[in-house]
C-alpha cells in the first residue's frame, strides 16, 4: 500500500515536469528570432542526447530503438508553431 502511495505521489509531481517541451519553454520565455532558433536547436538537442540514453538504458536496438528514439524526441521538443 505504501509502495502504491509513493509511485502515485511521484507521478503526480513529475507529470508536469514531463508536459513541459522546447517549445513551450520557449514560449514561456518570450523568445523570438535568433534567440528562439538556438534555444529551440540546443533543446533538441539535448532531447536526442537524452533519448538516446534511455534507448540504450532500455537495449533497444534497430528498428526499435530508431522509433523509440524519434517519438521520444518528437514529445520532448513538441509542436513547432510560427
Amino acid at each position: 500500500m505504501r509502495a502504491i502511495l509513493t509511485i502515485a505521489i511521484l507521478v503526480a509531481i513529475s507529470a508536469p515536469a514531463m508536459a513541459d517541451s522546447c517549445v513551450a519553454n520557449a514560449d514561456a520565455k518570450h523568445l523570438a528570432g535568433a534567440a528562439r532558433t538556438s534555444f529551440l536547436g540546443k533543446c533538441q538537442r539535448d532531447a536526442q542526447t537524452a533519448c538516446a540514453t534511455q534507448a540504450t538504458d532500455k537495449k533497444l536496438a534497430g528498428a526499435a530503438k530508431t522509433s523509440f528514439t524519434t517519438k521520444c524526441v518528437k514529445d520532448a521538443v513538441g509542436a513547432t508553431t510560427n
